[in-house]
């Protein structure tokens, strides 16, 4: 299996990019507290997305009833995973809860918009050959 690795590279700019950004505004904004939480959830979001990739590169090449089964079934094994996961970060870790979410659900958006082209190109693509 050969991986596209277009597609981990632009998950790392975003990643870069809006953590940059993020960190710009709560440094302006003067709450050094919020940036770990900030983090950790542009962290979880990525690994998520990462995650989806690699489902999308093990069902590509298979019949699209694979290929739903390993996209829609491991989006919500995903899913499942990223909600207890965010339970244990605020509970136990006790990381601040809105910081925590917004900024997994903020990057969750981005990163689903790009997964979503993604995998429309590679189908197109897919399709052709």
């Amino acid at each position: 299996m050969k991986i596209d690795r277009r597609f981990p590279i632009r998950v790392a700019i975003t990643f870069g990019g809006g953590l940059a950004a993020a960190l710009v505004v709560l440094v302006m904004a003067d709450k050094p507290d919020l940036v770990v939480p900030v983090v950790v959830g542009a962290l979880l979001s990525m690994v998520n997305v990462l995650a989806g990739f690699f489902a999308v590169e093990y069902s590509l090449n298979r019949s699209y009833t694979t290929m739903l089964k390993a996209v829609l079934g491991g989006m919500g094994i995903r899913l499942v995973f990223m909600l207890g996961v965010l339970v244990l970060l605020i509970k136990v870790a006790g990381l601040h809860a809105v910081a925590l979410v917004v900024s997994l659900l903020s990057f969750y958006v981005v990163y689903l918009i790009l997964e979503v082209l993604y995998i429309q190109e590679r189908i197109s693509h897919k399709s052709k050959s």
